[in-house]
């Protein structure tokens, strides 16, 4: 099977240098010793907990800034 000529292929749009960036959110929390403690707490809460709903945050804020400028660099 033979390829097109470049100009007949249609460009592709997930090449954008800002998809790296959702590779944060998924690092981030690898990093245990991050969060293997007990203090501080927050309302009451251990470390653990609330820096894992903060690492959801940290997640869809990561997500929607990679498909708001892919949406905007893609001209939809």
């Amino acid at each position: 099977m033979t390829t097109p000529p470049s100009e007949e292929r249609p460009a592709r749009s997930d090449r954008s240098p800002w998809n790296w960036l959702l590779l944060v959110p998924i690092v981030i929390p690898l990093l245990t010793p991050l969060y293997n403690a007990e203090e501080p707490r927050l309302f009451g809460f251990p470390l653990f907990y609330w820096l894992q709903l903060a690492f959801i945050i940290l997640g869809v804020t990561a997500t929607t800034i990679v498909y708001q400028v892919g949406k905007k660099r893609s001209g939809r």
